[in-house]
């Protein structure tokens, strides 16, 4: 898929997850292959929820053109934090939530646990969920009910994992489609 007209209008934004996306990673194949953004924090290995969504703010408003999100993991839980506090939304033109974490689980790692509560609002975007099957970080009701909570239109992956590195995605070209969809989609009114 060529991705120069999706440059043009719009700034797509990649927010990885706990521990950042790997070499194999589709977000970083998706920086390398087609320029994108990846939105760096200072610490990955304790992310502090208030930290990220000050530096996605900062970001987003290091440029005049609209963004779109391309949050993987805990990037979605970001997402929904900081589409609940901030006042620049109106710059987001939409989002793609790759495999939301349920941070609230009892078997979260104890550096996840400022993640809590999740952030359930209605996101005031366009967003695009995809989901798996058999996520490890997410059971498949928990991750439907975020999506209908947050208002996002929910794609299911089938058995795919936590639709990472190990998951065998590669350059994912369908996860591409679907950025390129939300650069033409018509804008939520909040």
């Amino acid at each position: 898929m060529n991705t120069s007209g999706l440059l043009e209008t719009c700034r797509v934004l990649l927010l990885p997850g706990w521990l950042g996306s790997g070499e194999g990673h589709w977000q970083t194949r998706w920086a390398a292959l087609h320029g994108f953004t990846r939105v760096e924090q200072d610490d990955w290995t304790w992310p502090r929820r208030g930290d990220w969504m000050a530096r996605l703010d900062d970001v987003l408003l290091s440029d005049v053109r609209p963004a779109v999100l391309v949050a993987h993991s805990l990037g979605c839980q970001l997402v929904a934090a900081w589409a609940a506090h901030s006042r620049h939304t109106g710059r987001v033109q939409g989002a793609l939530l790759v495999a939301p974490p349920d941070t609230e689980r009892d078997d979260m790692p104890p550096q996840l646990h400022n993640w809590r509560p999740m952030r359930r609002g209605r996101l005031p975007f366009v967003a695009t969920a995809v989901v798996s099957s058999d996520d490890p970080y997410c059971d498949p009701a928990r991750a439907a009910g975020l999506c209908v909570d947050w208002g996002a239109t929910r794609v299911d992956a089938g058995p795919r994992g936590h639709l990472n590195a190990e998951s065998g995605l590669q350059d994912w070209p369908e996860g591409l489609a679907l950025v390129a969809s939300l650069v033409n989609a018509p804008s939520v009114q909040p």
